[in-house]
């Protein structure tokens, strides 16, 4: 028993400070994810998980700090019988996420690892029992686990990795995550991830007779029920499936695919970031001397969006997106991006709006 004690203490450990780490790297995707959560409670059990949408961000950078303070907390043996009851918590609050997701089908990417490491919801609830049954098991066996440290060493490399934590979720917040693990990122081709890698397959799940039966072609005969049709190799399917961008003249997703664009994404006007504004509108004036078509796409409406673009002189094309889209695209309101022929070379947070020297040079 004490080394399978000393194992799942160092299997949860590290994977509460690899979770964390996912998590903390990308606040803005992982307040997104707490906000889909929101809005599905909010229709199934009380409209008062709304009032948790404006900390949803708050709520991200503390959650994925705590899993990381947590799990490190573990590693040096700190208060282990107080980490152990905090993690039993997290990892029951969890695993209620997970399990609702899964049983009513309601939130299908639960956001465990953000965009790294995609599960479905029923390997992430499985995932989750397997981490309650370790913890509950290293808190009845937490004798084999001997300090390592201290006190007062194990309470300031507690609060230091605290202070470290919330500060890196800060900076991505403030600018963009360290690493993208987005299909949008810097590099990817959009055109060629809107296409199949390989022709999809799939199987149709039938029913007869009360009982379940797969098959990979149609079955002919009344006696089946259709239940539903599942692709049989998803991971070749189309990595961006809703890229879409249109105005009231009609579909201009190749045009804005093609060719050298400087795109100016605005999420949300009334939540949009106004200071840098006078940057980015030099930046477009000067992409447009260089060749370079500037170009806005917003979700906002169309009367919305011309009231916002008068109020900060922003004065190029527009065209509308889908807003978790725009989102998924770049996690700042503003941000910039640049596309040549479809692929994107490079991405921009408006605090860090760039030159059109920098925007060049990555051309």
């Amino acid at each position: 028993m004490k080394y399978i004690s000393k194992f799942f203490w160092l299997f949860v450990g590290v994977l509460f400070i690899f979770s964390g780490l996912i998590k903390i790297n990308d606040p803005v995707g992982t307040a997104i994810k707490l906000e889909e959560y929101f809005e599905v409670f909010s229709e199934d059990i009380s409209p008062l998980f709304l009032s948790l949408k404006p900390a949803a961000l708050f709520l991200s950078i503390f959650l994925s700090a705590a899993e990381i303070v947590l799990g490190v907390a573990l590693l040096i043996r700190w208060k282990l019988k107080e980490v152990l009851v905090a993690l039993l918590v997290m990892i029951v609050f969890f695993t209620f996420l997970t399990f609702y997701s899964a049983y009513f089908n309601k939130v299908t990417d639960c956001g465990c690892f953000g965009d790294a490491i995609k599960l479905t919801p029923w390997e992430s609830f499985t995932k989750d029992i397997v981490l309650l049954v370790m913890i509950v098991v290293l808190l009845f066996t937490r004798r084999y686990l001997q300090p390592f440290v201290r006190p007062a060493v194990g309470a300031t490399v507690t609060a230091l990795t605290a202070i470290l934590s919330i500060g890196i979720g800060w900076y991505a917040y403030e600018h963009l995550p360290y690493i993208d693990f987005r299909a949008y990122k810097v590099g990817n081709n959009i055109p060629t991830l809107m296409k199949p890698k390989a022709p999809l397959r799939y199987k149709y799940i039938m029913v007869k007779d009360g009982q379940e039966q797969e098959f990979e072609e149609y079955p002919m005969g009344d006696e089946f029920k259709f239940k539903e049709m599942v692709a049989i190799n998803p991971e070749d399917g189309p990595k961006i499936t809703d890229f879409n961008v249109w105005n009231d003249q009609g579909d201009f997703t190749q045009e804005i695919l093609s060719g050298t664009k400087l795109l100016v994404v605005v999420h949300n006007v009334s939540k949009a970031n106004r200071d840098h504004f006078d940057k980015i509108n030099q930046l477009v004036q000067d992409a447009e001397q260089q060749g370079i078509a500037p170009v806005v796409i917003t979700s906002a409406g169309k009367q919305e969006f011309e009231e916002f673009r008068h109020e900060v002189g922003l004065a190029a094309p527009y065209f509308f997106g889908d807003g978790t889209v725009l989102k998924t695209m770049i996690r700042s309101n503003p941000g910039i991006m640049l596309l040549q022929e479809g692929t994107v070379k490079g991405m921009w947070h408006h605090n860090d709006t760039p030159g059109i020297a920098e925007v060049k040079a990555a051309l």
